[in-house]
This record gives C-alpha cells, sequence and structure tokens, in this order.
C-alpha cells in the first residue's frame, strides 16, 4: 500500500465538487491510497426542515436527539455518501462507501449528554481502511460512529461525529503522509484577515489560544494537531471551490496554510 492521503470534503464544496473527485481519480490512477472523509451539515439542516425539526447548535456542535440521529444517519450514510461513490467510479476511479459503523471502524463515547447522540473518538479500528485500501479502493467516509455504553442494558448505538474529527482521527491512526481540508476559505488567516501560510504547531495552538483561529476553523486546527501527533507530516487547509485545488496542492501549485510539525 502506497502512501495515504486523507481528504475532507466540507459540506459547503460538496455542491461544487467535479474537479475534486476529477483529481481524487487522478490521484488513485498515479498510485496514491486516497481516504475521503465528507461532512454533509446542510445537507442534514435542509432534510430536518423539510419534515418541521428545528436545528440546535451548541458551540458549533449540532445538538443531535433521537429525531436529529435518524437525519444524520439517512443523510450522511445515505445520499450524500452515495453520490460521492457514484462520481468517482463514474469518473473511472474505484471507491467505497463505508461509515464509521461498517467493521466498528470508528468507536466512540458520548460527548456530553447537552449534545445528545454527538461522540467523542476513542479508537480507530484500520482493518476495514487497509483492506478496501491495499484492494486498491477510495474509501469514502461517512462520520458515523459505533459506541457502547457502560450503563447495564443498554445496547449498541450509533452516534454522530463532527467530520474534521474523524478525518483528524484517521489521519493519525494510520500514518498519513498529507491530511487536506478542502473548505470553503482561502486558509487560517491573521487578525487582519490575511492568509498564513505557514504555521507550526506551537503557532497553531497559538492562534486558537487567542481566538485568531474560530468557529470552524477550531476542529480543524485541532484535527491537523491530531493527525501530526501520528506519523502525518503535514496538514493543509485550503479553499477547495477552485478548479483543481486538491491536485494543484499535490503538485504544490496551491495556497492556503500548511501545518507541519
Amino acid at each position: 500500500m502506497s502512501k495515504v492521503i486523507v481528504v475532507k470534503l466540507g459540506g459547503a464544496t460538496l455542491g461544487n465538487h467535479d474537479t475534486t473527485l476529477e483529481d481524487i481519480v487522478s490521484l488513485q490512477q498515479q498510485g496514491w491510497s486516497v481516504v475521503v472523509v465528507h461532512g454533509g451539515g446542510k445537507s442534514i439542516t435542509d432534510w430536518l426542515t423539510e419534515k418541521g425539526v428545528s436545528s440546535k447548535f451548541i458551540q458549533g456542535e449540532r445538538v443531535t436527539d433521537k429525531a436529529t440521529l435518524e437525519a444524520v444517519i439517512s443523510v450522511l450514510a445515505g445520499p450524500v455518501n452515495t453520490q460521492i461513490v457514484a462520481s468517482i467510479n463514474n469518473l473511472g476511479g474505484q471507491a467505497v462507501g463505508i461509515s464509521g459503523v461498517d467493521g466498528a471502524f470508528i468507536q466512540a463515547r458520548i460527548k456530553d449528554t447537552e449534545l445528545g447522540y454527538v461522540g467523542v473518538v476513542e479508537k480507530v479500528n484500520l482493518a476495514p481502511l487497509k483492506a478496501l485500501l491495499q484492494s486498491g479502493y477510495v474509501p469514502v467516509v461517512a462520520p458515523l460512529g459505533l459506541y457502547s455504553s457502560d450503563q447495564p442494558g443498554e445496547t449498541r448505538g450509533i452516534v454522530n461525529i463532527n467530520a474534521d474529527v474523524v478525518a483528524g482521527e484517521v489521519a493519525a491512526a494510520i500514518g498519513a503522509e498529507k491530511l487536506i481540508f478542502l473548505t470553503d476559505v482561502v486558509g487560517v488567516c491573521d487578525q487582519q484577515g490575511k492568509l498564513i501560510p505557514q504555521l507550526s504547531t506551537a503557532e497553531a495552538e497559538a492562534l486558537m489560544a487567542s481566538g485568531t483561529a474560530s468557529g470552524g476553523m477550531i476542529p480543524k486546527v485541532k484535527a491537523c494537531l491530531k493527525a501530526l501527533s501520528g506519523a502525518s507530516s503535514e496538514c493543509i487547509i485550503i479553499d477547495g471551490m477552485q478548479p483543481h485545488a486538491l491536485l494543484n496542492e499535490i503538485e504544490g501549485k496551491s495556497g492556503g496554510t500548511t501545518i507541519k510539525k
């Protein structure tokens, strides 16, 4: 198995991912092992709105009650995942959809009872992921996790996990050469809004502590730090809305922010 690249597709880029999926197929054909982790927050919100269910967030995380969890499972493991897999296969690649529940791939615990069925990753079981990669497939990962409550009588269940977190945990566990976030922003910016091209882990932590890196950028930076705590050599946060942003990054032509040890 060749060196692994983990690519996180942000929900905001899912509607404009034609060149991204073309790039993934190109990388696969060049011999790279690629793992795709996708979000889908907007699709979940739209699904809930159609059913008359309001969405609630606490510090940027979706409160996931039973009704919301049903929507999360239906959307992430259903149309979002399947459409990405279909597109990669139709473009000449080889992809298989998988969620964190399959093969007990992502094992988790409940993060906070106030958030409901939202999980924190406790273990990444690499066996199903390696089996797919070694067979020549691109695993397309829906960010769901399997949990088993410590309470007597509780049955195994499913939890919703932030896709950025899943990407970082998977990259750390498998020792990915690169973790690449395709987002709808140019990268990490300073207080004046200017792009920061390079960051050390210490500098990235300082930006979060100062509040310069905030909101949706925090889980991405934390995921990068998690990946870099393993064998990953670098993490990149780039504007995935730009044509062929992924391929340009691999070829050293893109901008964005690179975080290294």
